[in-house]
């Protein structure tokens, strides 16, 4: 019955490189290095998120979700679809993890991961509510674009968090 408690068994789970714009709720487990983005319009009640494996795409466009600098100009393309701007949209960022030790400091994909998002959302003009990202643990997201938005994080560690 715990699980019941946060609700994400309503939530549409996205994997690896996929992303998703609605008013659903939504989420994505098993974040490591990966970063979670939730782009959010409260005044829409509408968000995008993304699950971002790799910081660029060097032109592979086939699965946008994938790679930062693609992730974030799909989804707020669609975003503004629904009529959102840019100055109406906030952005969540969580994941980033450092998941193996022995990995020299070019090769930690979350560090990088989270700087590109962090560099691309700034030029986007894009601020961030929230952020929790890097250290060693892996964690699950679920988003509730309803209203102000809430948020579940899960980390490996058996902590958890909602806002």
């Amino acid at each position: 019955m715990e699980n019941n408690f946060f609700g994400e068994e309503t939530a549409v789970i996205l994997g690896m490189g996929e992303l998703r714009v609605g008013t659903c709720p939504m989420g994505t487990i098993g974040l490591g290095s990966c970063i979670a983005l939730i782009l959010h319009d409260q005044r829409r009640s509408l968000a995008g998120l993304a699950h971002i494996m790799l910081p660029e795409s060097h032109g592979n466009t086939d699965r946008p979700g994938k790679f930062a600098d693609t992730a974030i100009s799909v989804l707020l393309e669609e975003m503004e679809k629904f009529g959102s701007t840019k100055f109406s949209i906030a952005a969540i960022v969580v994941g980033g993890a450092k998941m193996f030790q022995f990995s020299a400091d070019s090769l930690n994909i979350g560090e990088r991961n989270a700087a590109v998002v962090k560099d691309l959302l700034q030029e986007q003009g894009i601020r961030i509510e929230y952020e929790e990202i890097g250290g060693k643990v892996g964690r699950s997201v679920y988003y509730w674009p309803e209203k102000k938005g809430r948020l579940i994080i899960k980390r490996a560690d058996g902590t958890c968090i909602a806002l």
